[in-house]
């Protein structure tokens, strides 16, 4: 998609952060779960854990399966609450 085009600066365009996270972030609104995903991951790296299990869980719900091994490899290390495993 556009994201992963401003990402890498390919398809005839530069790369662009704020264009990646803004196509990203189009793309979730528009339901599409591993743009969703991948929102989790910038804030994660972002350090912004609860914002990106947030992310996680709406991207688990819409089955993107990448989401769930995440919720439960951080549920495992204690960063991701029973409930929040529930919720996806």
């Amino acid at each position: 998609g556009l994201s992963h085009s401003y990402k890498e600066g390919k398809g005839g365009v530069e790369k662009d952060k704020k264009l990646e996270l803004y196509h990203l972030d189009q793309a979730a609104i528009g339901g599409h779960p591993y743009a969703r995903y991948n929102l989790g991951r910038h804030e994660w790296k972002n350090g912004n854990a609860e914002r990106a299990v947030k992310h996680w869980i709406i991207a688990a719900t819409q089955g993107y399966d990448g989401s769930i091994k995440k919720l439960m490899d951080e549920f495992r290390s204690g960063i991701v609450s029973k409930d929040d495993l529930a919720a996806a």
